[in-house]
Order: C-alpha cells, then sequence, then structure tokens
C-alpha cells in the first residue's frame, strides 16, 4: 500500500486516479480527520502554497516522489529532492489552453476598452464616445515565443482573420508553414505588428526584451500583451511610452513584482490587467491535477514518467559511469544554443572512445536539454528533451565513431539549419574536468565554465591589443584567454573568460573593431 500526501488544495476530481487506486492511500492536509505518520508518506502532491524544502523533505524519509499540480515548480527545492533521490513531476502541458484563451480574451478587451466601458456604465454612465475600439480583422498580431501557448493563440488569430508574423529563434521554416505563419526576425516583427503578445521564458536574453530603447522603433500605436512572465516587457519603459502616447495600450496578467508595486503603471487608463490569471480555470485545475496524479501512481507502481524534472531514467550504475559526460552534454548544448543566431533543424551527438561502450542516449536527451532550456517556455530536462525537440520541430541523432581525436573518450555535437552549420567537441579528462577542444573548424582547450566571450577574427597583429584596451577602459579584468587558428593571418577565434558578466555597451565596442566579425556572450 502507498501513503499519498496532499499538501494543498486540489480537487478530489483531479485526484481521481489515486482516490480509485486499490493499492493507494490518500491524506489530505485539509482534512482535521485525516491523520498520518510522516514516516509512511511515499508520494507528495503540492501546488504552490507549500515550500517542499530541505527540512520538508528532511521530514518524509521515505518519500519517492513530489508532484507540483502545475507548470512552475519555483517552490520545490529540486537539487535537495535530487540529492535525496527524489523524483520531481510536474504538468507541463495543463494549462496551454487555459493561457491561450486568457490571452486572446485579454486583447478582444484590450482593443476594444471592454473592461473600462463595463466600469463606465457601472458607474451609471453612458460615454460610448469614449470606447471607439478597433477590430482583429485584417490587424497584424506578432508572437514572440512560439511554444505549445504562441501555437494555440496563432490558430484563434487565425479564426479571426488576422495576419500572424512570429519571432523565435528556434522556428524553422517548415514547422511556420505547417502552422500558416511567417517566421521573422525580432526587429521585423516590432515593425509590422499592431499588437504583440509574449510567450517567452524569463531569461537574461528576454528580461527586458521590450525596453526605453527599442519601443519607439514598434508601430506608433501598438497594443502590447503579456501573459507569460512579468519582465519580459520593462515595466518603466511601458509607462513612459503609455504616456507619449506610442503605445496605445497594454495587457497584463503578469508583473515583475506580484501584486504589483508600479501604480502609474496599473492605474493607467490604456492598461488593462488581471491577478496571474492565466492557468485559472476549472478545466486547467483539473487537468494538471488529473495528469501529476496519474503520473505519481504510475510511479509508485514502477512505471516511466515522462514528465519527471530531475532524474535520468536509467539505472544507478550507468549513471555513476557517465555522470562526468552527463553535465558536459547539457554545457556542450548550452553553448551552440548560445551561438546560434539562426534556426537550428537537426542536432546530431558523435561519440568516440570509451564512452561508446556505455548507453549515451540519455547524453544526446542532455545535449538536448542544454540546447532548449532557456529557448522554451517549460522546464526542459533529459527525461522530456526529446519531446519538446519533436514539438519544436527539431530533429535530432547520435552516432558512434572510432576517431576520437587522440583522446580517450570524446563527445562531438553539431547544430544544422538552413544558414548555419555549428560543431562543438568535448572530452573530460580525470583529475583535469570538463574541457572544449574544438569550435567550428578551430583547436581549442578552454574550461567550459563561468562567463564567456567567443570572438570570431582574423588572426592580424594588434587585434589582442585593441581588445585589451577596450577592457582596460571599462575596468574589466579578463581572467583566462585562449586562441585557436587554421592559418596564420586567416580566420581565428579566441575565447575569453570573466569573473563577471560582460556589459552589452562593452561587447557593442568590441564589434567596432574592424578584424573582428562576431562577439558572442557565453554564460554557462
Amino acid at each position: 500500500m502507498f501513503h499519498v500526501l496532499v499538501a494543498d488544495s486540489i480537487s478530489s476530481d483531479g485526484l481521481t486516479p489515486l482516490l480509485e487506486a486499490e493499492n493507494v492511500k490518500v491524506y489530505r492536509k485539509d482534512r482535521i480527520e485525516d491523520t498520518y505518520d510522516p514516516e509512511d508518506i511515499h508520494a507528495l502532491l503540492v501546488r504552490s502554497a507549500t515550500q517542499v524544502d530541505e527540512e520538508l523533505l528532511v521530514s518524509l524519509p521515505n518519500l519517492q516522489v513530489v508532484a507540483r499540480a502545475g507548470v512552475g515548480v519555483d517552490n520545490i527545492d529540486i537539487q535537495a529532492a535530487t540529492k535525496r533521490g527524489v523524483v520531481v513531476v510536474n504538468a507541463p502541458d495543463g494549462n496551454t489552453i487555459s493561457t491561450a484563451e486568457h490571452t486572446f480574451a485579454m486583447i478582444s478587451s484590450l482593443v476594444r476598452h471592454i473592461p473600462q466601458a463595463n466600469m463606465n456604465v457601472k458607474g451609471e454612465k453612458w460615454n460610448r464616445k469614449n470606447f471607439i475600439g478597433t477590430e482583429l480583422f485584417g490587424k497584424t498580431l506578432g508572437i514572440v515565443g512560439f511554444g505549445r501557448i504562441g501555437s494555440e493563440i496563432a490558430k484563434r488569430a487565425k479564426a479571426f482573420q488576422m495576419k500572424v508574423v512570429v519571432y523565435d529563434p528556434f522556428l524553422t521554416d517548415s514547422r511556420a508553414e505547417k502552422l500558416s505563419v511567417t517566421s521573422l526576425p525580432l526587429a521585423e516583427v516590432m515593425k509590422v505588428a499592431d499588437i504583440i503578445t509574449v510567450h517567452t521564458p524569463l531569461t537574461k536574453e528576454t528580461k527586458g526584451l521590450f525596453n526605453r530603447e527599442n519601443i519607439p522603433s514598434l508601430k506608433k500605436g501598438v497594443y502590447l500583451v503579456n501573459c507569460a512572465r512579468g519582465g519580459i516587457i520593462d515595466e518603466e519603459a511601458l509607462l513612459h511610452h503609455l504616456n507619449t502616447g506610442h503605445v496605445a495600450g497594454a495587457a497584463l496578467d503578469v508583473f515583475e513584482v506580484e501584486p504589483p508595486t508600479n501604480r502609474g503603471l496599473v492605474d493607467h487608463e490604456h492598461v488593462i490587467v488581471t491577478p496571474h490569471l492565466g492557468a485559472s480555470t476549472k478545466e486547467a485545475q483539473y487537468n494538471v491535477a488529473f495528469q501529476v496524479s496519474k503520473d505519481v501512481l504510475d510511479f509508485l507502481n514502477g512505471h516511466s514518467v515522462h514528465t519527471s524534472i530531475n532524474l535520468p531514467t536509467i539505472p544507478k550504475e550507468i549513471y555513476k559511469k557517465i555522470q562526468p559526460f552527463y553535465q558536459l552534454g547539457k554545457t556542450v548544448g548550452s553553448i551552440l544554443s548560445q551561438s546560434a543566431k539562426a534556426p537550428i533543424e537537426e542536432i546530431v551527438a558523435t561519440y568516440a572512445g570509451k564512452i561508446t561502450e556505455w548507453e549515451t542516449s540519455i547524453l544526446t536527451k542532455c545535449v538536448l536539454a542544454g540546447f532548449l532550456r532557456n529557448r522554451v517556455d517549460a522546464t526542459v530536462n533529459e527525461v522530456n528533451a526529446a519531446t519538446i525537440a519533436k514539438e519544436r520541430g527539431l530533429n535530432y541523432g547520435e552516432k558512434h565513431t572510432n576517431d576520437s581525436y587522440g583522446y580517450s573518450n570524446i563527445i562531438q555535437v553539431e547544430a544544422k539549419g538552413k544558414d548555419i552549420d555549428l560543431v562543438v567537441r568535448a572530452t573530460f579528462i580525470e583529475g583535469y574536468g570538463a574541457r572544449i577542444v574544438h569550435m567550428n573548424g578551430f583547436d581549442i582547450d578552454f574550461s567550459p565554465t563561468g562567463h564567456l566571450l567567443y570572438v570570431q577574427h582574423k588572426d592580424r597583429p594588434g587585434v589582442i591589443g585593441q581588445l585589451g584596451n577596450i577592457f582596460g577602459k571599462h575596468e574589466t579584468n579578463i581572467a583566462t584567454m585562449h586562441v585557436g587558428r587554421m592559418l596564420q593571418g586567416g580566420k581565428a577565434i579566441m575565447m575569453l573568460s570573466f569573473d563577471q558578466p560582460l556589459e552589452k555597451a562593452l561587447v557593442d565596442e568590441i564589434l567596432l573593431i574592424s578584424d573582428i566579425s562576431s562577439a558572442i556572450t557565453l554564460d554557462l
């Protein structure tokens, strides 16, 4: 008999798989009559109220799995759970439709001034002329971030006979054609869209994606919508451009601080707001509860679970052997992801050396996880990476070869797209650690950690000196520098490491050096 503790408020309908299982006893923490021994609990179900931290995990010594009835896992200490061998699962698909519908409801309400008109009539007024709206028919909707939710919004926009343009660095031409949308660079989306809605994760790249500097490049009279993550649209910048009239209106379900403290923005007459309601429907709450209940039951009964956040589904003895390459695979994937400035359609991992004697499919999924992690609005790991890659139209494969380039083990990953082909080789040397030994045709040797700057340049005297002058002017210290070249005077690369992240202004100044063709920051 398995004992399951439901720590937060979850509907009984959503718990049906567990409640109807003959080998499961369910305890509800909110029911006084339910008494249980913490040492008997095998599974824990939570929403957002319960903090699953080290202290709670210690108090449940026989816990095997914790499930979050929702997408986010911010209230769960993943590292502490992993350390104790506790599997963490969530429900990544449960609120897709709910959030898509809420976003489209916000768009419709925004352009027709429905909340303001509602309050006007309830205030015993009838000022029709103050609420002249805008039709959606024929307008261009810009979707920034085209995952599950973005694609559902596109379907609804098509039903309203809107034009749909999309910016997503990993949207391939074939998937865009299949979904009948036009893929454009972000700058072009910003120029042509009448309404823009964002659906990306909040990362260092997307924080302040719409800001005081680039909002003026949007169409005058544009509408901005954010039902994804607070901070993607800079709130102070948005308020400024609302006041100037360049932005006609904004609809916000999420904020940089929740509840929001920027009353100037919240109270603005052309802003409509909701208290983070994207997933707040009866259906979504049921879906996420039912999904995690089923997954918990499957796990307890010894079946595989594809929504696991933290643990690989491979034997522990195999995991111990490949562990040094486990993080290395994710790191290589992250390097390729941050280096790619065009859509990637295929990733191929090639293994050579002793590593080919072990199970390498999990390492390939680690590569995919590292590649996708900061590019999709969902938790990505080696368990669900293949599924997410398929959804994004990203093909992947793996090979074994005898050519180890002189190393005892080697991982080579190639990322290919219509206009791009990137290659990284890496190895792990006992006592020396992980090393990147080749990048895009250049042999090099550096440790893939920390804050890095990847520079492509011509091998000419003075280039390094010019770089040094810029770093000196910005009082930025170079921790390490590694160089590689093909031929004297030809193409070359540098990999520099720093103690702190580099400011954008510094990188922009580096790009002004005539012999430097690109400079890309990598945070690993």
